[in-house]
């Protein structure tokens, strides 16, 4: 079986988000960039069913910039066999990336697609679920555990009543949840290793796929600092505050 994974290159979950002066965007300039936390729970499971036998061959894939191949390395340090970017500088929607993936996954032919269930910068949650109605191919979202069993894979995902476990026939999308696997380090010896393995880079020109975008992005604000609680003395006087003050009642 072959699987495709695909990972985004994010501003580091650990790095305060500043955005531009000009109100355009959110400044990276000298900010430490790394792969999605999704991404890295959806190439962990890949490499899992790869050491349980069930995975001859695990294709990293990623759409950005010319920097996004460190974290195709990444990805082949924890794991995969090759990788491939869709070189593009420009800012690409949810529908073009899976554009992009639908137009690798044609050209792979991979059993089984692992995405993250959404990107920390975006937080759209809508790129593997548009894969899906692109290529045919059966959904599993959200998923908490994934099981391949002969020609199927059962797929639990959480929701709101609980968990709903869904069998889906191969080829199909899976997307991943945080309960899913706890990822692993790269050992030092596997990040060299990786520097060897093959990384291909394509265009989306290559691809005969247009990113040309309907969206386009007027201003970026920072959140509004949020006030100060203040503790009150008795239920009345919270009473009058939310009633008065913050008009919610």
């Amino acid at each position: 079986m072959k699987i495709l994974v695909a990972v985004k290159r994010v501003v580091d979950y650990n790095v305060k988000v500043r955005v531009k002066a000009d109100n355009s965007g959110v400044d990276l300039a000298n900010v430490k960039m790394s792969m999605n936390p999704f991404c890295e729970i959806a190439v962990e499971e890949a490499v899992r069913l790869k050491e349980k036998g069930v995975a001859t061959e695990i294709v990293a894939v990623s759409v950005g910039p010319t920097a996004a191949q460190e974290q195709l390395r990444t990805a082949l340090a924890l794991g995969a066999d090759r990788a491939i970017l869709v070189e593009s500088a420009d800012e690409l929607n949810s529908l073009a990336v899976a554009k992009l993936l639908k137009a690798v996954v044609d050209k792979e032919q991979p059993q089984l697609v692992i995405l993250g269930k959404q990107a920390i910068d975006s937080d759209n949650n809508q790129t593997g679920q548009m894969l899906a109605a692109l290529t045919g191919f059966a959904q599993g979202t959200f998923a908490s555990k994934v099981e391949v069993a002969g020609d199927q894979v059962n797929v639990t995902r959480e929701i709101d009543g609980g968990l709903q476990t869904v069998a889906l026939k191969l080829p199909a999308i899976v997307t991943t949840d945080l309960r899913l696997n706890e990822p692993r380090y790269a050992s030092l010896p596997n990040i060299m290793k990786a520097k060897k393995k093959p990384l291909d880079v394509v265009t989306p020109d290559a691809l005969g796929v247009s990113t040309a975008s309907t969206v386009k992005t007027l201003k970026v604000e920072a959140p509004a600092a949020r006030s100060a609680g203040v503790k009150v003395k008795s239920v009345a006087e919270l009473v009058e505050k939310l009633k008065n003050e913050a008009k919610v009642i």
